[in-house]
């Protein structure tokens, strides 16, 4: 696939730009000041060329949406008026474009696809965003980066036929067996991939590259430990979703949210300290990304990061609020717990668990998977006790084996059982 300059051009000025602006935003009052200029000219520019928000001046006024109002509402929220039976027929042909526009689409985790669309321009002005993020030399060094991505689209192919970068694909579905060798050949300086793969190339030895991001699922500590002293490289973030890039962590690994381009709010998750983003991209203006609601939980950190970004600390991506266990109380209602505080417990219960699983898959019974030399009893004993103490009634904990699904993003904590699918719709309102 061959770059245009035109194309180039919208990387280079997004690149410079997010440059310019990580010198410029120096304290959190720039960076509100920031947000609330890109915000104003978003409601005066794009707000009034897209059919669902056109009539609404203010961006207080525009209403909290999510995946599902998004799908049901498809060509009312990009500027073309393309419909959602638009692009699936794309994607079930292949075709490159609906109607000019690029377009792609979740690997569908939670049960339910999400899907965009986006201008060739934007396309450009994301990967330059990203590459000033990632590698800010990229200008004038040249770059070997590997992918190895679910669902790759049209965002990352479009950096494919840069004389600066050269990137690499390597399919998930294939097995790290399939293309492990040609990765060794291939020996790129930089490689992104979620973490269960970066895990297995670096037990395997086959994991060349200096910079290292995580994306695509949670970085779990258990993985940064063993892929860090494998490698002796830092493993960083790239907190990325079909909504838009949401963050990127800094050379000293902490990850910042990406407030430089996308507008947060937050809602806080009953019961813990954890929230939920409500997220606007202003650099968006084919299909309007604002004030939509993620399923994701965040522990966001109080502390400033050490490298003087203003931009916000996340502590740890904790999973998705699809992954509450929501466990029946001794009081006879329903308790909720968060996948943080399982996956502790877990994990605290044995210092040589350097993998595991934690799966409600009944409304009173709940899985863990652990390694083959590893007893269950503690893990069981912890959790009966964590249970009780916040006040669940009598739960089953069994055993299950542990998979590694390279085909499909990997949540070690997850709550399979869907008769509580009425109840856990209540608590993301």
């Amino acid at each position: 696939m061959s770059v245009s300059a035109t194309g180039l051009l919208h990387a280079a000025h997004a690149f410079t730009r997010t440059r310019w602006l990580a010198n410029r935003l120096r304290t959190r009052a720039d960076v509100e000041r920031h947000r609330a200029r890109q915000l104003a000219r978003m409601m005066r520019e794009t707000a009034p060329r897209i059919p669902a928000t056109r009539d609404i001046a203010t961006f207080g006024d525009l209403p909290i949406i999510d995946k599902a109002t998004l799908l049901a509402n498809f060509a009312a929220y990009n500027r073309a008026g393309i419909t959602l039976d638009e692009v699936r027929a794309a994607l079930e042909s292949n075709a490159r474009q609906v109607r000019g526009y690029a377009y792609g689409c979740s690997t569908g985790t939670s049960g339910n696809r999400g899907y965009f669309v986006i201008s060739q321009a934007e396309q450009f002005t994301w990967l330059g965003t990203i590459l000033a993020k990632t590698l800010p030399d990229a200008l004038w060094r040249r770059h070997k980066v590997a992918l190895a991505l679910p669902a790759i689209s049209s965002l990352y192919r479009s950096a494919s036929g840069g004389s600066r970068i050269q990137l690499s694909f390597y399919d998930l579905a294939e097995g790290i067996d399939a293309w492990g060798p040609r990765l060794a050949v291939d020996a790129p300086d930089t490689i992104v991939a979620p973490p269960k793969v970066l895990r297995a190339l670096a037990e395997r030895g086959q994991l060349p590259a200096r910079n290292i991001f995580s994306g695509a699922e949670v970085l779990d500590p258990l993985d940064r430990a063993v892929i860090e002293a494998a490698t002796g490289a830092r493993v960083r973030e790239i907190y990325m979703a079909t909504e838009g890039l949401f963050g990127v962590s800094c050379p000293l690994g902490t990850l910042h949210l990406a407030e430089d381009a996308v507008a947060f709010e937050w809602e806080p998750v009953p019961g813990s300290t954890l929230v939920k983003p409500v997220v606007t991209d202003f650099t968006r203006r084919a299909q309007l990304m604002a004030r939509y609601r993620m399923n994701d939980l965040l522990d966001l950190s109080g502390a400033p990061c050490a490298c003087g970004s203003p931009l916000q600390a996340v502590a740890r991506i904790e999973g998705r609020q699809d992954d509450l266990f929501i466990l029946p109380a001794r009081d006879g209602g329903t308790r909720l717990v968060t996948p943080d505080v399982l996956r502790n417990a877990v994990v605290g219960s044995d210092p040589r668990i350097d993998d595991f699983r934690i799966v409600q898959t009944g409304a009173a019974m709940v899985e863990v998977g652990l390694p083959e030399a590893i007893d269950l009893a503690p893990t069981k004993a912890v959790l009966i006790a964590l249970f009780d103490r916040l006040g669940v009634g009598s739960v089953e904990v069994a055993r299950r084996a542990i998979d590694i699904p390279y085909d499909r993003k990997l949540r070690r904590v997850r709550r399979e059982w869907q008769g509580a699918q009425a109840l856990s719709a209540t608590t993301k309102e």
